[in-house]
């Protein structure tokens, strides 16, 4: 069995190894016109060094990794010495055995190429006289600077690194600085291989995503920092390294499709793995926290509305949540601890996640199958949580409907948190609950509204006396109830009367006309929507 081969580019890449491939390709070694007689599918094994031997025992002075070059002067006419000497390479685990024709053997030898072949040893003959010691010389001298580079290349991503985490960076500015060096997509997951983060250019990172549970089940089929391959035809290059310390692990960090050599991609995952583990250690943080900030980005982009639903849609799935014939149902939870909500989920069985979006407010995506009943299944969860309200949109069944729906969500709960204490509330608030707060919410932005706020509360918000202004709250709050409202604030009837004479005094309203008394109502709801 032979391979032709074919010139190629001078090697000039940061590799710490050559291949058999690539030592054959060398221009020296092509002048010799090179032959690969047996193990031609084995020409991607990794040349630690070469060494010239004639010695039929040449195994025992290999430690593996050597492409070992020979005459065979000392095999001539001897089958089992051939069949012998290729054996002993073989336990040896040398790279490849050069023979230069022409001194002991006109052609290959049938005995050492069959031998060959069978234990699978790249066999090549060189055609040419060649000079042995301008091939040694030459990949020696390469193999120098490749380690060389390799490990000012990985000191450089091990200095990156540390800076980015002495300099308190998230997460992600990590896995930007890791998706530089490596060239290609890098994801972080769990020990579930659930995607907790990802870096890179944003449509190779999707396309990886989009793919991921194929991907990460044959990736994960090989041992720990090995390439593996990401089948379909795909090319070797997912290199993987563990997260952990102390005896126990908690993640993965994954190259994904690295094109570079297999131990250049070993050492950058091994680096970025140290750095993610310090990152961690020196942060406090854990590796439920990374499943929090995961699950935060992915709701922040769907709420934002700033990418698109079905782009985040690989992002989802990767991250086990399900989406495929799925009813979803977006929450807003005011003061809610993300922990909580997520040990509520994983109580009832429900499949969702949770994070906190801003302000006190944590967005929660419940994922349902089409026949469970989305709004028993929504009291459930409520009923679970102690004194926190909910706010919930109306089911989705469309991905696509999601960010709309958790926009909605929001909107009920800041129209919530508007209302007056006294107000009761059920323990899910939906849209037609909050009526005109709802509204007011809406166009609180409106430069309009804010002039008719200003306006009509103008002798109030330009004097001193900022207990005037609670007071007509509570009293509005209320439907003008006067004992109610005297009782709140802790005063007689009396007091009471004579401060809401005050307050129509400066506002030059009759707070017993219902237009009128409506009109500072809707002022006042405006007013507190905007200093909120």
């Amino acid at each position: 069995m032979s391979a032709t081969l074919e010139p190629l580019e001078p090697l000039e890449s940061a590799e710490p190894a050559l291949s058999v491939r690539q030592v054959l390709m060398l221009e020296r070694v092509l002048a010799g016109e090179p032959e690969v007689v047996a193990g031609a599918g084995q020409l991607d094994r990794a040349v630690r060094w070469v060494h010239v031997a004639e010695a039929a025992d040449v195994g025992v002075m290999l430690s593996g990794g050597e492409m070992v070059l020979t005459t065979g002067v000392l095999l001539a006419g001897d089958d089992g010495k051939q069949a012998d000497y290729i054996q002993s390479l073989h336990r040896a685990e040398a790279a490849a055995v050069v023979l230069g024709l022409g001194r002991a053997f006109p052609s290959a030898p049938d005995v050492m190429r069959r031998a060959a072949e069978r234990c699978g040893l790249p066999m090549v003959v060189l055609h040419r006289p060649f000079p042995f010691a301008e091939l040694t010389e030459e990949v020696q001298a390469r193999l120098v600077r490749r380690k060389f580079a390799a490990v000012s290349m990985s000191e450089a991503v091990r200095t990156a690194l540390t800076g980015l985490i002495t300099a308190g960076a998230p997460l992600q500015h990590l896995l930007d600085e890791i998706a530089h060096h490596s060239g290609c997509p890098v994801v972080v997951t769990n020990l579930a291989h659930r995607v907790l983060a990802t870096a890179g250019e944003r449509s190779a990172v999707d396309d990886v995503l989009r793919d991921w549970e194929r991907i990460a089940r044959q990736a994960w089929g090989h041992r720990p920092g090995r390439s593996g391959t990401g089948g379909g035809g795909a090319a070797d290059g997912w290199i993987r390294a563990e997260l952990g310390g102390r005896g126990e692990r908690w993640g993965q960090i994954m190259l994904c499709g690295y094109r570079g050599d297999t131990a250049t991609g070993r050492l950058l995952a091994d680096r970025a793995a140290e750095s993610l583990v310090l990152h961690r250690m020196l942060g406090g943080t854990s590796a439920h926290t990374w499943e929090e900030q995961s699950a935060q980005s992915l709701l922040t982009d769907l709420a934002s509305g700033v990418v698109p639903a079905r782009q985040l849609l690989p992002r989802a799935r990767a991250a086990g949540l399900p989406v495929n014939r799925r009813t979803f149902v977006p929450l807003v939870v005011r003061d809610g601890d993300p922990a909580e909500l997520d040990r509520v989920l994983r109580l009832l069985g429900l499949s969702g996640i949770a994070a906190e979006l801003s302000d006190g407010a944590t967005a929660v995506l419940l994922s349902l199958a089409r026949d469970q009943e989305a709004a028993v299944l929504t009291a459930n969860f409520a009923a679970r949580l102690t004194r926190t309200v909910v706010a919930a949109a109306d089911p989705r069944t469309s991905w696509d409907d999601v960010p709309a729906g958790l926009r909605e969500a929001q909107h009920v709960a800041d129209a919530v948190a508007d209302s007056a204490p006294a107000r009761e509330l059920p323990p899910v608030v939906r849209l037609r609950d909050v009526h005109l707060r709802g509204l007011i919410r809406l166009l609180r932005d409106d430069p309009h509204v804010q002039s008719f706020a200003e306006r009509e509360l103008d002798g109030l918000l330009c004097g001193t006396d900022k207990d005037l202004l609670a007071v007509l709250r509570t009293y509005l709050a209320t439907g003008r109830n006067k004992s109610r409202t005297a009782q709140l604030h802790h005063v007689s009837r009396p007091a009471l009367y004579r401060r809401l004479e005050a307050i129509q005094g400066r506002l030059g309203v009759d707070l017993d006309d219902f237009e009128q008394a409506a009109s500072v109502h809707i002022a006042l709801l405006a007013h507190d929507a905007q200093q909120r």
